[in-house]
């Protein structure tokens, strides 16, 4: 028992961590809480199901398509919804998640909704650890999502674009006076967020079906893992990652399956009441804000 619990937390966790990283990164540098997340991320889903089945693509030439066009819708929808509406943070969630909404509802309008749409696993076939079995899907998923943190971190302290994403992350003013646009910043790091979440999604899809309440569930989980964490800290949404992981394995092993989902909620109030910026967030608190 005890070995299942460590290995598959340690794989929900980094599920979890895939999942948040995006919406994390674009909060983290441009301030704009990308409720159009979820989404993006079945909008990833189903682009690689359409290039598989309809335009008979090879798996990887599907994979880098997918990820190459929801960056680009990303880096489109900066430009033409949110200039607009930059600044106001209301207008930025409600317009966001509009498009969110949008997209997966018309998803739903086209009959996307039944249980023939999968994507197929990267590899197939399992080994045991520590008894455990555990499917090559799985594996590849906890690899990428170490490559990714450590290509992120490698990304914006030795590149020119992520240099000037932490420049805007950590004082826009003074970033804007050094000549680092503020406005092509905060449009790269949502396509780099959404991006991201469709790499996350090309993963993590195969383990189930492409449903569309999906999305919303992923938004859920990238909200609660940002909360917990600290929306701007990638070792917040790490560490939270971990909590939040581990604490949904245990729960769903030694209580009902049903109640993991009440896990997110339970700690987004209970973050909110304690630590409103999360426990790495620098975002000033109540009290220091008075």
């Amino acid at each position: 028992m005890l070995p299942s619990i460590i290995i598959y937390g340690l794989v929900n966790s980094v599920v979890l961590a895939l999942t948040a990283l995006g919406f994390s990164l674009t909060f983290g540098i441009s301030g704009v809480a990308n409720f159009a997340y979820g989404g993006f991320y079945i909008l990833s889903g189903f682009v690689v199901w359409m290039l598989l089945n309809y335009l008979k693509f090879p798996l990887i030439p599907a994979i880098i398509v997918t990820i190459g066009v929801v960056g680009l819708l990303g880096f489109v929808t900066y430009w033409v919804i949110l200039l607009r509406v930059r600044g106001i943070p209301l207008s930025e969630v409600i317009a966001t998640f509009a498009l969110g909404v949008g997209i997966l509802e018309l998803f739903r309008w086209l009959g996307f909704v039944t249980y023939e749409f999968t994507l197929p696993y990267l590899k197939k076939g399992m080994i045991m650890i520590a008894g455990v079995p555990l499917d090559y899907q799985r594996l590849f998923i906890v690899g990428i999502g170490l490559a990714l943190v450590i290509f992120l971190y490698y990304f914006t302290h030795y590149t020119r674009i992520g240099l000037a994403f932490r420049g805007i992350a950590q004082n826009e003013r003074t970033a804007i006076s050094l000549g680092i646009k503020s406005d092509w910043t905060a449009a790269l790091s949502l396509a780099f967020g959404s991006a991201m979440a469709s790499v996350a999604a090309i993963v993590i899809l195969p383990l189930g079906i492409i449903s569309i309440n999906t999305g919303y569930e992923v938004l859920l989980i990238a909200v609660a893992v940002g909360i917990v964490g600290g929306l701007e800290s990638v070792p917040g949404i790490l560490v939270a990652s971990l909590i939040l992981g581990y604490a949904q394995i245990i729960t769903g092993t030694y209580f009902k399956p049903e109640w993991m989902m009440v896990v997110y909620l339970a700690a987004i109030v209970l973050v909110l009441a304690i630590k409103p910026s999360g426990l790495f967030g620098k975002f000033k608190e109540l009290e220091e804000r008075v």
